[in-house]
């Protein structure tokens, strides 16, 4: 098999291998990161000057959220060009530059990667609609007839993900009414047809160039999406959307999905180093989950039975425990995050009554939301395995549920029904500075409107301040490093603790997190380590704090 030894050379990890069984991931939505040329838009520039933040709050991979050139129709996840950067973002000379500094500071690079759909303005789609109802061209999507006497209606009844039908009528080149497409996203957002050889092939040599420009692995979006049921079958269910997560969908999870990812496993082990494949793979089980990461398949998955959790400790020690068990049969690290592009901030999620879901237009109680966002990024960071931050919870930044309307860019915001289209308010640009233009962001203001006062909760305005949230990360990341017990492993010692109280240990470590509104009074387990909020130690008992994790050496 040839080897590949792609430049920049990845960090060096000495003798160990497996780096991301237990890597803490940090998420950058590129345009709310950082913005470099002062357009008010957030590019690989920004990033690149701000990596010496992510160095130093203890990170050991940076995944990037789509720039590739694109419409942005739906923020870079409608692609044009997979090997190609949109100019609002930069140049492939500023992506290289990115994963060699990177590399520098003993960071890994993982890219987003798009392939369930392309944008409508992709070179094959764009060609498949002038050529006609013939073109072999149609074949690499979803092209159909549409159903009725003059093929005026949908080939199905399958839904938009952002809301209404998954199809779109297409006008042929003599302009009479056309063949549908499928688009489980939004109508600028094509499907794959998966079936076509041109497409598998296609997307194995875009991992190659990635991995040529010296990346470190894929997070892969839709993973779940990629087949879909022969003769595309209706479902026959007047509320669909409900269905999502929680049944087997014929657009979703179908098992053709397993051989594409062994191909590409096959393709990672042609490089040298240890690269990585992660699935955003939305199923009706953990177990399901866990097919995505048996041994010759990809290496992670994310939890999102885990992030859609409530803060309480029955529900959390349930989903802890199906996690790992998922995860031990095909030896794969369980995965853990809490926030990222998609959902409303854990800040504000836990400032708001469990209920309402993980899309919120209403701010809740701060000072309730940041007490229990840092006692679950604590207990989060105690679990065997990986975790992935999202850019600004390491700030304890809340969603701005307040944008008004006119400035929303949120696709499904725009459509009925659907997604309830409020991401926005997790994508506002944060701030690193206490003053000047954009707080920081950059010299140009920025492309969402900031909230005033953002500068309090910046980057310059908490480090060096013992009881902030970023020093807090900070801390939890560095003991996370050096404590024995911490890290990776597929299992835990549940231990005795009142009702409402998580008690864990793990080799040399012991975690405790109150989860109710009212101080709990417990043996303490060891040394105290680190707390997410004041705690009292006195003697061998230890009140502990509402809404409070504490870390401990025994």
């Amino acid at each position: 098999m040839t080897q590949h030894l792609a430049a920049p050379a990845a960090p060096d990890s000495g003798t160990r291998t497996d780096w991301w069984r237990d890597a803490v991931i940090y998420q950058v939505y590129p345009r709310s990161f950082a913005d470099g040329n002062g357009d008010g838009m957030g590019d690989l520039e920004g990033i690149r000057a701000r990596l010496p933040h992510l160095r130093d709050l203890g990170v050991d991979a940076v995944w990037l959220s789509p720039f590739y050139a694109s419409p942005q129709a739906d923020a870079g996840y409608d692609v044009a060009d997979y090997r190609a950067i949109d100019p609002m973002f930069g140049t492939l000379h500023d992506a290289d530059a990115v994963i060699r500094d990177a590399h520098a500071l003993d960071l890994r690079i993982i890219v987003d990667l798009v392939p369930n759909h392309s944008s409508d303005r992709h070179d094959w789609f764009r060609r498949a609609l002038a050529d006609g109802p013939r073109s072999p061209l149609r074949e690499r999507y979803h092209f159909r007839p549409g159903k009725g006497p003059g093929g005026e209606l949908p080939p199905n009844d399958w839904e938009s993900i952002f809301g209404g039908p998954a199809w779109t009528r297409t006008t042929d080149p003599d302009g009479t009414p056309g063949e549908w497409y499928l688009h489980l996203f939004a109508p600028e957002q094509p499907d794959f047809n998966w079936e076509h050889p041109a497409v598998r092939d296609e997307f194995r040599s875009i991992l190659r160039f990635w991995l040529d420009m010296g990346v470190d692995g894929f997070r892969v979006d839709v993973a779940h999406g990629l087949v879909k049921a022969e003769g595309l079958p209706d479902i026959g269910h007047h509320d669909q959307l409900k269905l999502l997560g929680n049944d087997t969908m014929p657009f979703f999870d179908q098992d053709g999905v397993h051989d594409i990812y062994r191909s590409w496993r096959h393709v990672l082990a042609e490089y040298a180093g240890d690269r990585v494949l992660v699935a955003e793979a939305w199923t009706p089980t953990v177990e399901r989950t866990a097919h995505y990461v048996r041994p010759d398949e990809m290496h992670q998955a994310f939890n999102f039975q885990y992030l859609g959790t409530h803060w309480d400790a029955a529900e959390l020690r349930a989903v802890i425990d199906g996690s790992l068990a998922a995860m031990r049969p095909v030896g794969a690290p369980a995965t853990w995050v809490l926030s990222n592009h998609d959902v409303t901030r854990h800040a504000t999620r836990f400032a708001n009554p469990a209920g309402l879901g993980t899309q919120l237009r209403t701010p809740g109680d701060r000072a309730l939301g940041l007490r229990r966002a840092r006692a679950a990024t604590l207990l989060m960071l105690a679990l065997p395995g990986s975790a992935y931050l999202y850019q600004g919870e390491e700030l304890g930044l809340p969603d701005v549920t307040d944008l008004p309307d006119e400035v929303r860019q949120d696709p499904s915001f725009h459509r009925a029904q659907g997604q309830d289209g409020f991401r926005d308010g997790c994508r506002v640009p944060i701030p690193w500075a206490v003053d000047g233009p954009s707080y920081g962001f950059g010299t140009g203001g920025s492309w969402l409107p900031q909230p005033a006062g953002w500068g309090e909760l910046s980057v310059e305005a908490q480090t060096g301040d013992p009881t902030s949230t970023l020093e807090l990360y900070r801390e939890a990341l560095r003991v996370r490093r050096t404590q024995p017990g911490l890290g990776a492993g597929d299992g835990i010692e549940w231990t005795g603790a009142p009702a409402g109280v998580l008690a864990f240990r793990r080799a040399e470590f012991a975690c405790t997190a109150n989860t109710t509104g009212e101080p709990v009074r417990i043996v303490a387990p060891g040394r105290m380590l680190l707390a997410s909020g004041p705690v009292d130690v006195t003697g061998a008992e230890v009140e502990l704090p509402a809404d409070t994790t504490v870390w401990w050496a025994v």
